[in-house]
């Protein structure tokens, strides 16, 4: 008989109580999700990420199925932040949902001025700063590919929002170098890791001979980007051992999530599997516990970042 398993977790000084979050983007504010499970079942909703004012997104077509794997191009599309604090974030924190607010921004002063609204309103567990969204408009606006802008942006929202809330850097795996990455917007602030997000790609119509996607430009995510957020993770974790890291990219079972966390995830985000199975979060979980108790883990936490420990002992 196998013992239970302590599934809790810590992101900087935010406690949840299982490593399971929704994936930002993949469930928008949980209404969707909260007809097959209750949402305070799992860890975390990590939020579609906001906004300073609503936005329809990019053009269609919007996604493109690729093998083991989906590109999307959403663009962000939006209620903007004054709606989103005035009806979502209420109704979540009413199914008593643990929040991470996402939030993204076309200028340095727009992330510190959602910051802002964000430090007024009350039970939000966490703030991820997605800085690394690949299928806005202009690439020169994905912050995360360059060291110093990222830097600049963790820095405006740890001056704004003070030590109030935990601050969690999303980052872009189409870097040369994410540990440099990383370093950098810890350095300048930020409490934990959001790795990684998807992968920027292509598909080309062949009825059409033109790219398929309205906004020629998608995010990869899926089975497919799998072991690139293994990497990813790996390579964070040891350059930065000390800082948790939200793990995400391509988990569609137990089996993936523990992958991650064996890398040095001290939590696992859920996105595309959500889309073919409603329950996914539930069955990872479940699947993820039992895992760690027939290894012999009596808490998750002790599972983080095993896999570098015979190269520090």
């Amino acid at each position: 008989m196998t013992l239970p398993v302590d599934m809790s977790t810590t992101l900087a000084n935010a406690w949840f109580p299982t490593p399971i979050f929704t994936a930002s983007g993949c469930a928008s504010s949980g209404k969707e999700l909260s007809q097959f499970f209750a949402l305070k079942d799992v860890g975390a909703i990590v939020t579609k990420s906001v906004m300073t004012k609503p936005r329809h997104g990019r053009p269609t077509p919007r996604m493109a199925e690729t093998p083991s794997g989906m590109l999307n191009s959403i663009g962000l599309q939006g209620p903007g932040i004054d709606a989103f604090l005035a009806n979502d974030l209420p109704w979540l924190l009413e199914q008593k949902a643990r929040v991470v607010v996402s939030i993204a921004g076309e200028t340095i002063e727009e992330y510190s001025t959602l910051a802002r609204k964000i430090r007024s309103a009350s039970g939000i567990s966490a703030l991820e700063v997605n800085i690394s969204c690949p299928n806005v408009e202009n690439r020169g606006l994905v912050f995360a590919c360059d060291p110093d802008a990222s830097r600049r942006v963790i820095d405006g929202v740890r001056k704004t929002i003070g030590g109030e809330l935990p601050i969690i850097a999303k980052l872009s795996p189409d870097v040369t170098s994410l540990p440099e990455i990383a370093k950098g917007v810890v350095d300048a602030g930020a409490d934990a890791l959001a790795l990684i997000n998807t992968v920027l790609g292509m598909v080309i119509n062949l009825e059409t001979m033109k790219p398929h996607l309205g906004g020629k430009t998608g995010g990869l995510s899926g089975p497919a980007i799998k072991p690139i957020a293994v990497r990813a993770i790996y390579q964070v974790h040891a350059a930065l051992p000390h800082v948790p890291i939200l793990g995400m990219g391509g988990v569609s079972s137990g089996r993936d999530a523990l992958e991650l966390i064996l890398a040095g995830a001290s939590a696992i985000s859920v996105g595309t599997a959500s889309f073919g199975n409603p329950t996914a979060l539930i069955t990872i979980q479940n699947e993820l516990r039992e895992l760690l108790a027939t290894r012999g883990f009596a808490t998750m936490q002790q599972a983080v970042g095993y896999a570098h420990r015979e190269e520090t002992q």
